[in-house]
């Protein structure tokens, strides 16, 4: 057999390539956008958060292969803005990760249950996980569109296919907004796969399980004991998937949700 290990390079290869990764200052986002420079792009992130001293992606910055613009996804005006920044210093993007996503912690023993959970937090939860990834879709989604080029990769959640186990919760109730905004994620996807698959704009989801984080010890036993594998995710455990959905190794992969979580769903 004649196999062909330039022809392997070649199908990860993101040589040329413009990828925006959304939250990319954070600890997955990070990850994702160290992962899609390895692989030879350009990544620009938006995120609303600043760069602080010494972040793992400031020698990414300095260096160029990164650009760190200020964004609030959730306005439509300033998403255009940061991808017309994006165009003019790298070209037109091939690869949109939307990453960002907020998960107000529960207030410890303040009895914020569902009954009473304030409006205020599930609006900006809804905001950010789904209208904000929503614009980020129409903005730079429709731009692949009309280049006939595109792999958008909506990053969902375990909580998105399955109700949190208050059982390993200490003291309070995780809230349903993060779960509500992560199951929308997947259909978004699906609408979205088949309304741009004429255009060459490939979207599918990406299903995490839980990223350990220094929780506290009880937390990370009862999670681990739930999870086949007996482990809490590694922060790097999901850049192997970010690469391939990424590529044109999954050049016929659209409107599908890859799951990975250490088998937590399959019992």
């Amino acid at each position: 057999m004649n196999f062909n290990m330039n022809h392997l390079k070649e199908l990860f290869d993101l040589s040329g390539k413009v990828a925006i990764v959304t939250g990319g200052l954070g600890m997955l986002g990070s990850e994702y956008t160290q992962t899609l420079v390895r692989a030879g792009a350009k990544v620009a992130i938006f995120d609303k958060q600043q760069m602080v001293s010494g972040h793992a992606l400031s020698s990414l910055i300095e260096s160029g292969a990164v650009l760190n613009i200020k964004v609030d996804i959730t306005k439509r005006k300033e998403v255009e803005s940061a991808l017309a920044s994006v165009i003019d210093t790298f070209g037109l993007p091939q690869i949109l990760i939307n990453n960002a996503a907020i998960d107000f912690p529960p207030i410890n023993g303040g009895g914020e249950n569902f009954e009473n959970y304030p409006i205020e937090k599930w609006n900006d939860t809804l905001a950010v996980n789904l209208t904000g990834m929503f614009i980020c879709c129409q903005v730079v989604g429709a731009k692949m569109a009309e280049n006939n080029d595109g792999s958008i990769i909506n990053i969902s959640s375990i909580y998105g296919l399955l109700s949190p186990d208050q059982r390993i919760y200490k003291d309070f109730v995780k809230p349903a907004a993060y779960s509500v905004t992560k199951s929308g994620v997947l259909n978004l996807t699906r609408y979205l796969a088949t309304y741009w698959a004429s255009k060459n704009v490939r979207v599918n989801t990406l299903t995490l399980g839980g990223v350990g984080s220094g929780q506290d010890q009880e937390f990370i036993n009862k999670y681990s004991d739930k999870t086949p594998l007996g482990r809490m995710a590694k922060k790097d455990d999901y850049n192997g998937a970010i690469l391939f959905l990424s590529s044109n190794a999954s050049s016929y992969m659209t409107g599908s949700n890859l799951v990975i979580d250490g088998g937590w769903s399959a019992w």
